[in-house]
């Protein structure tokens, strides 16, 4: 669904929001130009103007979620991706980058979803919930890559950035 027109350009910063538990906490919504298109996705969004990726990922948690985070509790950068996609007819070029954020139980028990954002719900997904749905989750692959990342994270062993690849979401489904 590439089309002609114009193609938006966009830098985003992605935060992966687990539970204690290893939980990721996933948006979901829904293209109006496509019935039944759904997709789940992580908490963040767009980098604007004169933003750092941090001060980014720390708005976009708090616009989305309600929590107040300060710098220190987010991960390095762990994963990148460039993706293609289209929703409401507009084609969108975006490099992303993803940090983890490990919430203890009270951080957890205060998420408030933004239903603005998460038009179509919202969930915290296990690995082994995510591995079997037939939703489309993105990016692909957490499943695995998942509780791998957690465990180096919880050593205090945060892997080099991952580049998931780039895909083209209209293509690849």
């Amino acid at each position: 669904m590439s089309g002609p027109g114009p193609v938006r350009t966009r830098r985003t910063s992605r935060v992966l929001l687990t539970d204690p538990e290893g939980r990721l906490l996933l948006l979901c919504a829904r293209d109006p130009r496509t019935p039944g298109a759904a997709w789940w996705f992580t908490v963040g969004g767009g980098i604007e103007a004169g933003e750092s990726p941090v001060a980014a990922a720390l708005r976009e948690v708090e616009e989305e979620t309600g929590l107040v985070l300060s710098p220190d509790r987010l991960g390095p950068v762990v994963w990148t991706r460039h993706a293609l996609y289209t929703v409401d007819g507009v084609r969108t070029d975006q490099d992303e980058e993803f940090r983890v954020v490990v919430l203890d139980a009270a951080e957890t028990a205060a998420v408030r979803v933004d239903t603005r954002e998460a038009t179509h719900g919202h969930r915290w997904w296990s690995a082994r919930a995510l591995a079997a749905t037939a939703e489309t989750v993105r990016p692909r692959g957490m499943a695995a890559r998942l509780p791998v990342l957690l465990a180096a994270g919880a050593r205090g062993d945060w892997p080099v950035a991952e580049h998931l690849g780039d895909v083209d979401e209209d293509e690849d489904e």
